[in-house]
């Protein structure tokens, strides 16, 4: 006769196994791998809803755009432009920007191309080559710098420039040897000033769209091989609607010493800003000296000013250049100290400037100048915290990833 297991009470029943035992334990683990599990699915979705939005909504053209082939550009074969800069060579390599190299190459037809060759796994790369495509497919001017066509295979994002024997301007004005400097005499150095005021005038007035630069610099004007200057990157150039007269953004991206503190402090960019750099830039081209970095921004014209009010020019500019163009540098330093006023508002625009470069009338200035450093260093926080939070140094391109 079989023998009847005693039935199972209710009471008997582990509902809730004691922490200590192995059924416990697993059910920990199980939890914890789905919760996991959960997360890592939701921070992705998150991440690539956020990349479509990225790319969507604040790139200004797109991937298709670019490929188009009714566009007025080339689209490059990868394999092309590594015979042209012999695999990326660096004895081909022309300089570094914020976005990537930039090298020489040469096509089997003997036609020579800057080809910049952006970073192929970072949004900002994406960011740069859309924007270059999408400003500089419909602007044309004598002082742009001009698009040739352009690489998007194998995960690399390659831009192709036509090349400016001459290079870019930083390389010359700044040099350490007197006899590149020497190349840059008064008369070039007018005419380069000249030929940026009108690459910017029809950025801002006279193109298709109206341009905001936001990295206007001497290394991104670039000189031929008569040494006219043509404006580069528009990795980080914004249009603008008709009726817009400025734009705000929590993200800043450029390079400081050149920003306007409207922009620096408070998110807020416009032509004027783009004023203000062109401001910076013709004192750099007065006195031959690189401005401050983010510590000492405003430097350049700090000194102007103290130049200006003691009559002291002649002091204050290249001692490259000759005593015989005095008056002339004057009317630029004079210019410059009117663009990088502190409000925007009373800076004048680029067609005042190319107006006052050609013989027009120039306003007086202010009888009570605030040093641009002054304004810098009553919002040191804010400039400290725009930094830290990007992990790189004030003179990098960007301070953070350009979101706006």
């Amino acid at each position: 006769m079989e023998r009847e297991e005693p039935a199972t009470r209710f009471d008997d029943i582990n509902l809730f196994p004691s922490p200590s035992s192995k059924k416990y334990i697993r059910i920990k683990i199980s939890i914890a791998v789905v919760v996991t599990l959960l997360i890592a699915v939701v921070v992705a979705a998150v991440f690539l809803l956020r990349r479509k939005t990225y790319v969507q909504e604040n790139v200004d053209t797109n991937v298709q755009l670019i490929l188009n082939p009714s566009a007025q550009y080339k689209v490059f074969d990868l394999d092309t432009l590594r015979n042209a800069t012999h695999n990326f060579s660096e004895k081909n390599k022309l300089g570094q920007g914020g976005f990537g190299p930039v090298y020489k190459g040469t096509l089997p037809n003997g036609q020579q191309l800057a080809v910049k060759r952006l970073s192929g796994s970072s949004l900002q790369g994406l960011r740069e080559l859309t924007n270059e495509v999408g400003f500089l497919a419909k602007l044309k001017h004598k002082n742009l710098v001009e698009l040739l066509g352009c690489c998007i295979q194998k995960k690399e994002n390659i831009l192709c420039y036509e090349f400016l024997p001459n290079g870019s301007l930083d390389k010359i004005l700044f040099a350490k040897d007197p006899l590149k400097r020497l190349e840059l005499g008064w008369k070039v150095r007018y005419k380069i000033i000249e030929g940026i005021g009108r690459g910017l005038h029809y950025l801002h007035e006279e193109s298709r769209l109206k341009i905001i630069h936001r990295d206007l610099k001497s290394s991104n004007i670039l000189l031929d091989k008569d040494m006219s200057p043509k404006i580069s990157d528009f990795g980080l150039a914004r249009f603008f609607a008709d009726d817009q007269s400025h734009k705000d953004t929590t993200v800043i991206a450029g390079t400081f010493g050149y920003m306007a503190p409207e922009y620096v402090l408070h998110g807020n960019f416009s032509a004027k800003s783009d004023v203000y750099s062109f401001g910076v830039l013709l004192l750099e081209i007065v006195t031959g000296q690189r401005n401050g970095s983010c510590a000492s921004s405003g430097r350049a014209s700090n000194i102007a000013w103290k130049h200006w009010k003691n009559n002291t020019i002649d002091e204050l500019k290249d001692p490259m250049l000759e005593d015989l163009y005095l008056e002339e540098i004057t009317k630029c330093v004079h210019i410059a100290l009117l663009c990088v006023q502190e409000e925007p508002i009373v800076r004048p625009n680029m067609e005042a400037v190319n107006h006052m470069l050609a013989d027009g009338a120039i306003p007086n200035l202010p009888s009570k100048w605030r040093p641009i450093i002054d304004i810098f260093m009553s919002e040191e926080s804010s400039i400290t915290m725009r930094r830290s939070s990007s992990g790189q140094s004030s003179d990098t391109k960007t301070t953070r990833s350009d979101l706006d």
